[in-house]
């Protein structure tokens, strides 16, 4: 081959590239294959263009195809395949639960018949003809590879293989996680010229484009005119499956739009009817300025000062930032000085208690301080008097509480006997048994003094009998008697009121 030969190859494979590469791709939003909230679902429950069943429940804000139950399946399938070749579909989901793992995971689909809604596989049927993108949460295999994104293709005659996670049946696939993430996650789909790219979001950051390329996986021919269905499921553990929103977006190429041109007649016709209509609307502009002249303001510059551009919002967003941190350090420094001021506090009394064991007078104005060795006070030395503390503390409650109760008891007491109670004896009882004891003394000092009195005279004054008679007798034996009876109950009130304090 000769030098001008291959430099026209060269030139040739060039341009090819440079025309492929540069080659637009005009984007339609398909809102007969999308749904998002608010007000995703209706008054009736039912999602505008798509059907659901099984255990999914549609809210304005998400779909739940599969709550936090066992065993439960879910799935939304669109009600009309789709009439566009190559497609981008944009997927917002949560998976959250409270288990360490999850299961079972939800899937995307792609298929020339919608599926069942309490299928087999991820709550949609096996054996499908088309496209599968699953999220598998649960590890079925135990090689810890899960929860993984991947891609299987069926023709309508193979069944999924759940033992082995669909290893040997998929088409690309990658390790990432998608289970209990602070943002919502995210998949956007993309099939085009044949092309299948995966991307993934992985819920971090709030930060709509922040994608990362899961797989790319080329030569990948797709049936035309599927269904479009987001399915999941739960087994012995149980995840909630959200779905925020699904977005299609059909893929148009240069060519094909090219060929959609319109024809120069209908292009002047419409910029004809363009420029009338902006005149219309200028002239009623005009016509409302002149009837309603209060009401106009100069339009120039009056709706400066309520908006305000990109930069100016993340100067805005900076300073904001800014100002919270110099809050939160001012914080972080206010505590860090008391922290210091505690420690301060803690040391110099410890010095004080460590002069004091050392028998050293207290310092004196303008005395240096004593150093205190490394470690005045050990471990174990500080755990004793911590614990000698708290006995002390204890023997004073209870010294405390005992003389509570017998303050408290002897008011009872000296109330009780001064109503004639069983308490101490009263004033009274006390007085008259002091005078029945100076009366009995009287009397036994007067039967003594007449016993020792000498005779006088030679005969007797008495005669031979007894000169004290059986009366007197009897009488002093019952005053001893009684006095005898007095004592005794008087001890045994005193002992009684003794063990009352015991």
């Amino acid at each position: 081959m000769s030098l001008a030969s291959l430099k026209l190859l060269l030139c040739t494979v060039l341009c090819v590239l440079v025309t492929t590469n540069t080659q637009t791709i005009h984007k339609r939003f398909e809102y007969k294959y999308s749904f998002k909230p608010p007000y995703l679902a209706q008054k009736d429950g039912s999602v505008p263009f798509w059907e659901y069943g099984g255990n999914a429940i549609a809210s304005g804000e998400s779909v739940r195809l599969a709550p936090s139950l066992r065993s439960q399946k879910g799935a939304i399938w669109t009600k009309q395949p789709i009439n566009f070749d190559w497609w981008e579909v944009d997927i917002m989901f949560k998976v959250t639960g409270r288990g360490r793992i999850g299961a079972d995971g939800l899937a995307f689909w792609y298929t020339t018949q919608r599926g069942d809604y309490n299928g087999d596989v991820f709550g949609s049927s096996d054996r499908w003809n088309g496209l599968a993108i699953i999220f598998d949460s649960f590890d079925n295999d135990n090689k810890h590879n899960n929860p993984y994104i991947m891609a299987v293709l069926n023709d309508g005659t193979r069944n999924f293989d759940h033992k082995s996670d669909g290893s040997t049946q998929l088409l690309s696939g990658c390790l990432r996680d998608f289970r209990n993430k602070p943002f919502p996650t995210r998949a956007k789909v993309e099939y085009y010229l044949n092309t299948l790219t995966v991307y993934f979001h992985n819920g971090l950051t709030n930060n709509e484009v922040d994608y990362e390329l899961c797989f790319r996986a080329e030569n990948v021919a797709l049936p035309r005119g599927g269904y479009f269905g987001l399915s999941a499921a739960t087994g012995g553990l149980a995840d909630d499956h959200d779905v925020i929103h699904l977005l299609t977006t059909s893929l148009h190429s240069t060519q094909q739009s090219s060929g959609q041109q319109m024809s120069n007649d209908e292009q002047q016709k419409l910029s004809q009817e363009y420029a009338e209509y902006q005149k219309k609307l200028d002239q009623q502009i005009k016509d409302y300025r002149k009837e309603h002249p209060d009401e106009v303001r100069d339009k120039d510059g009056e709706f400066d000062d309520w908006f305000e551009s990109d930069g100016q919002r993340e100067l805005r967003q900076i300073f904001q930032g800014l100002g919270v941190i110099q809050d939160v350090m001012r914080d972080l420094h206010k505590k860090v000085d008391e922290v210091i001021g505690k420690q301060t506090n803690s040391m110099s009394l410890l010095s004080a208690v460590y002069s004091q064991s050392q028998g050293q007078q207290p310092l004196q104005p303008g005395q240096a301080p004593v150093q205190m060795p490394s470690l005045p006070i050990g471990r174990q030395d500080w755990d004793t008097l911590v614990a000698n503390n708290q006995i002390m503390i204890n023997t004073i409650a209870e010294l405390k509480g005992f003389i509570i109760e017998v303050s408290r008891k002897s008011d009872a007491m000296l109330s009780g006997g001064g109503q004639g109670g069983g308490g101490a004896p009263s004033q009274q009882l006390v007085t008259e048994m002091r005078d029945n004891l100076h009366s009995l003394k009287q009397s036994v000092a007067g039967v003594a003094q007449r016993l020792s009195t000498p005779q006088v005279v030679a005969q007797p004054i008495c005669p031979a009998v007894s000169c004290a008679s059986t009366t007197m007798l009897l009488l002093v034996v019952a005053a001893q008697l009684a006095v005898m009876f007095l004592y005794t109950l008087y001890k045994e009130r005193k002992e009684a009121q003794a063990k009352k304090f015991f």
